[in-house]
Parts: structure tokens; sequence; C-alpha cells
């Protein structure tokens, strides 16, 4: 990417301003298998420029797709058009950027070469044979599912301050589902991975023949197991639902931008929010585990994404920075900007977010419920400003005398985030990131990732409406 880097370059040294040139050039595959039948088999490739400027406090934004130096200019003299304009309009809350971890010369993630080496027809015989084992794996099943994406990222940041990174990186994603049905009952079950690296990252954990007999094997186990009954009870959250409550509940809140605009959050660093047993955080990389979903080594802004501890010891201990809202706290950036495509203006965005793991086991912790569930397989669900969250879940387990006995069918968790991990009392040894194939979306999308280990609660848990 030498010669687009000598064009920005160029570009920027045109600029009387502060000044931010991104390239980004994305190629995308997609496959989709149901009943046996290819749905769908598209590729999309996507490049460009975007070009932001900061002029008296006030952001100008232009992009193009026209990778010329003329066309470039033009965005950019634009991009210092509507930056005067509005700084005309509004009251500047930051006259100057503060000094960041610029991120200097090339970031490659490894597995990007191997990923996209692998044939396509490759992928698509392995996509058409999970789902066929899925759907075969018992007679009840009567549907399955199973979609395959992969993003191949390159990118060339470059500010007039001193940032000046190249990076490519590549996702890919499994995703498969079962239909179960007997007797007018029917039931539904999801698998999925994803990772940042080579198609062999993605099975890691589980190969794609034993996600495919969980899926199924679920599915079929929901038919006979009942509603969940409703109240308030001690539950055992699995790393991925821990993965949701920390991204969705406790993520989003902290936030700068959504800080600033008054959510939970506000106003209390240096103040208890959780169990002392609570440390969360979130970070481009996480020590011990490789090709998180998140995975991310510098973000769109030039910054090196350094890990941020959210809660320390339980004490909300960091907000979520872009170089903006860091201006605005007086604190270091912490490499949380990024932009879906290249058109995108950059937003405070999470990587992989997570609880850190304990100390016990899970069977310890299992061992020493009298009274609960085991809470696993999310489905999602929402969470706001406030922290209030409601999390669906496939699979939840009653515990009874320190042993698991039968499995419900379905559920949804809700409470307080912050009230909910205060009433943490045990957080396992085990530590898994398992929402790698998942998106959030601010706006914008982003790919992330997020887990932890498996921690017990108390938190209000009723059953799923159908």
């Amino acid at each position: 990417m030498k010669h687009i880097s000598e064009l920005l370059e160029k570009t920027l040294a045109k600029s009387p301003y502060w000044t931010e040139a991104r390239y980004h050039r994305r190629n995308s595959q997609s496959l989709s298998v149901q009943k046996g039948l290819v749905k769908q088999a598209k590729s999309n490739l996507t490049s460009g420029v975007g070009i932001r400027v900061l002029v008296d406090g006030a952001w100008g934004f232009s992009s193009t797709s026209d990778l010329t130096a003329d066309s470039l200019e033009r965005a950019l003299k634009l991009a210092i058009e509507c930056a005067k304009s509005l700084s005309q309009l509004k009251k500047a809350q930051v006259k100057k950027l503060p000094e960041s971890h610029l991120a200097k010369g090339e970031f490659k993630i490894s597995g990007y070469d191997l990923l996209k080496q692998m044939p396509l027809e490759q992928k698509l015989q392995a996509v058409l044979k999970a789902e066929e084992e899925t759907r075969k794996n018992s007679s009840l099943i009567q549907s399955a599912t199973c979609v395959y994406n992969e993003l191949f990222e390159d990118k060339v940041v470059i500010t007039t301050d001193g940032a000046h990174a190249s990076s490519n990186l590549a996702r890919s994603e499994i995703k498969l589902g079962a239909i179960a049905s007997k007797d007018g009952e029917m039931a539904e079950s999801h698998e999925s991975v994803g990772k940042t690296g080579s198609w062999e990252c993605l099975f890691s954990k589980n190969s794609l023949a034993e996600m495919s007999q969980s899926a199924a094997k679920l599915a079929v186990d929901l038919l006979s197991a009942p509603k969940i009954p409703g109240g308030t009870a001690t539950l055992i959250l699995s790393p991925a639902m821990v993965g949701l409550l920390s991204h969705e509940a406790i993520g989003h809140t902290v936030e700068a931008d959504f800080v600033l605009s008054g959510s939970v959050a506000k106003d209390k660093i240096g103040t208890q929010v959780a169990s002392p047993l609570v440390t969360l955080s979130d970070s481009g990389t996480v020590n011990g585990i490789e090709n998180t979903g998140g995975e991310l080594l510098v973000d769109d802004e030039g910054v090196l994404t350094t890990k941020t501890t959210i809660i320390k010891n339980g004490v909300l201990n960091s907000y979520l920075h872009n170089r903006e809202s860091a201006a605005i706290f007086g604190v270091t950036p912490t490499g949380n900007g990024r932009a879906w495509l290249y058109y995108d203006e950059p937003l405070i965005r999470m990587r992989n977010t997570y609880i850190e793991p304990g100390h016990q086991s899970l069977e310890e912790i299992i061992s020493s419920t009298q009274d609960g569930y085991l809470v696993d397989c999310p489905l999602g669900g929402q969470a706001d400003a406030t922290g209030e969250f409601m999390f669906g879940a496939q699979k939840v387990t009653r515990i009874e005398n320190g042993k698991l006995t039968k499995m419900f069918r379905g559920a949804t968790i809700s409470g307080q985030a912050f009230e909910v991990l205060s009433t943490v009392d045990a957080v396992s040894r085990e530590f898994f990131l398992d929402l790698g194939s998942g998106y959030c979306g601010k706006g914008q999308p982003a790919k992330v990732d997020a887990g932890g280990p498996f921690i017990r609660c108390r938190a209000t848990i009723g059953g799923v409406q159908e």
C-alpha cells in the first residue's frame, strides 16, 4: 500500500489544519446454506478514502471512492469548508487533540494470507457438510442452516500530528442453526463462532462437526424441556452471558460520548459500582487468547489499542475514549475510535470486552450453590443508558444442592447491570471470549468480541414468551 500512503501524505501536506486521511479497502464474502441448498454466495469489494479535519474546534468530514490526487484534494477542501461552517454555529469543545500513543509502521494480524489463499469452493463444501450433518444428526431436526462470512480489511491511517499506520486483518465467522419438531412442539438452537485470523482459528475450541452435533442436540433437548418459573434467583452466568452483560449493559454506558450525554456511569469514576471480585476490561488484544473476534492493533484514528481497565476490583476506573473525548476529559485516548467503512466517521466503539478471570473452578462454584440456575447460550437482548437490561438465553439448567439437575427451555434475565455485578460472590478461573460472531450497532456496525469467566450473581429470571 505504498502508493496509497504517498498519495495520502501529499494530500495532507496541502492542509493548514489538523487532518486525518484514512484509506480503507474491504473485500467481503458470504455463503449461506439451508436444507442442502445454497441460498447465498456473494462477494463485495469497497474502497475509498475518508478525510477529517479539525478547524476551530469543529469537525469537517468528506470521503471519496476516486483514488486520484485531484479527487482527494477536492475531498480535503470540502471537509475544511464543512468544518469552518460548523465552527461558526457551535461552541467548540476541543481546540486541540491530546498527545496519543500514535501508531507508526505496519500492523498485520496473523492468518490473513492463509485465509485469503484458501479457495472459496473449499469453504463452501465445509458449509454444505456442516449443514447436512446438523440436519441429519436426528430425525427430529426439521431444518438446519449454516452461514459463513469473511472480511478482509486493508487500511492506511495518516494524521498531520504523526500517525502513519497501515494494517491488514481478516475476520471470519460460522453460524449454525437447527430447528427440531415433535408432536406439534418446535425448538430452535444456535451455535456460532467468530475470529480474527485463518480458517483454522474458528475451530480452536470446537471442530465444525462438534458444533453441528451441539446445535442439533440442543434443539432436540429443548423440545422436552419445560419453561422456567420466574423470580429473583441465584444465577451462574456462562462466559457468553457474561460477555453480553459486559458489552451491552456496561460497555455502552462507559463509552465517553454516551457518558457526556448522561449515561448512568457519568461522574462515577472512583466509585464502587460492582463487587470487589469484578474487574472488567476492554482491549484490542487479550493476553493468553489469540485471534479474538474483536482483535485490533491500531484504531481508525491511528491510535494504538491499549488495554483499558474499566472497572478495577469493583471500582469504576476509566471510560472508553477516542481522541476528542480524551481531550474533553483530560486523559489519554484509549484506542476506541472505529469506523465501519471509509465513508463513516470514527465513533467510540468497543473491541474485546470482558470480566477478568478469578480463582475458583466452575465445579467448585456449582457445588457451593444450593439453589440456582446455570445460564448459557445467549439469544441477544437489549440494554439502555441506565444500565437496565433484558437478555435471552437458550439453555438454563437447574442447580439443586450443588448439582446440575434438569434443563429448562429458554429464559430471560433482567436487572440493572451495576446492581447485578454488585451481587457477584464467585468468579471462575475458566475464561472464554464467546461473542466473536456478533456485530455491535451504534449508528454503524462494528466487529467485537466479549466474554469472561463464569460468575455467580443474583438477578431476575423469567420464561421466554413464544
